[in-house]
């Protein structure tokens, strides 16, 4: 399986999903013409990688900010993953957040109680 990169815009996070150790991660800002076109490759790649994960897999959120339609997105990326840890594999998920930024907190601890899955938050140094 390829890996997924996609290189960050000023409207997209950079996606490094990498299907050969198991580590993703979405970083920086997320707020794009059209969420469907940008998230839905991203999905399926997830759908694919869940078929054959690796030993450990590890999602990394270092998000700036998102919009609402982005948030259904990433609402759907923890729930693959939910789904994966369901069925016994090893997923960890990673939400850092800027120590001044409140609301990045409080939608990762939101988030945390809708998906069954641990999410470690992660304060951002300055």
């Amino acid at each position: 399986m390829e890996s997924l990169i996609i290189e960050s815009t000023n409207k997209t996070p950079k996606v490094f999903f990498n299907a050969l150790n198991g580590k993703m991660e979405l970083v920086g800002r997320s707020i794009p013409e059209n969420s469907f076109q940008f998230y839905e490759p991203l999905l399926q790649w997830l759908d694919e990688y869940a078929k054959s994960p690796q030993d450990q897999t590890t999602f990394t959120f270092k998000l700036d900010y998102f919009n609402t339609s982005s948030s259904m997105y990433i609402l759907g990326i923890l729930k693959k993953l939910e789904k994966m840890h369901l069925e016994g594999k090893n997923v960890k998920v990673f939400w850092y957040y800027d120590a001044e930024d409140e609301d990045m907190l409080q939608t990762g601890e939101d988030l945390r109680q809708i998906v069954k899955i641990p999410i470690e938050m992660t304060e951002l140094e300055s």
